[in-house]
């Protein structure tokens, strides 16, 4: 079982949007980037909704793509203990501070959680912000690659109509 740390928040001041993974894959641990495995759709779902002709290659560009639309990334769980990728082997989790981090950046009133076990793990560990009706909280289908049964066109409508709802 390997310790996983997980990444800071990607956010600045003008977030209105934080959408939510699990834990990073090896593969985003080893680049240090999120979604950095080629078969996760995140980044071609967020240009495709976004407007964008194609995903960007870079990192930073596709950083940007997200802070030009208000839309700050993290994960449910700062640390916990897994072997391989997969969210089910996730154990000994760890949250990250919400109630601090939604403080800190006020204009987040939306958050998105990309797959069941972001969503799953917040619930656990952050039961008084979810009565807080002053946010939206959104489970959303995992843009993960071991989420097969959803393709890329299904996403796009889930994911497109929480988009919708947050304009």
């Amino acid at each position: 079982m390997d310790k996983c740390l997980g990444f800071k928040p990607i956010v600045n001041k003008n977030a209105q949007i934080l959408i939510l993974g699990s834990m990073p894959s090896v593969v985003s641990l080893k680049q240090q980037q999120y979604y950095a495995h080629p078969q996760n759709r995140f980044w071609r779902l967020m240009a495709n909704l976004l407007g964008y002709n194609n995903a960007p290659t870079k990192y930073d560009e596709k950083i940007k793509m997200l802070q030009d639309n208000h839309i700050a990334l993290w994960d449910a769980i700062a640390s916990c203990r897994r072997e391989g990728s997969l969210d089910s082997a996730i154990e000994n989790e760890i949250p990250n501070d919400f109630t601090g981090f939604l403080r800190k950046y006020p204009a987040i009133r939306t958050v998105c959680f990309n797959g069941g076990k972001s969503y799953q793990c917040f619930k656990k560990y952050n039961k008084r912000l979810l009565q807080d009706n002053s946010y939206t909280f959104l489970p959303m289908p995992s843009t993960s690659p071991a989420n097969a049964r959803f393709r890329l066109e299904m996403l796009e409508k889930t994911w497109g109509e929480m988009f919708q709802q947050t304009k």
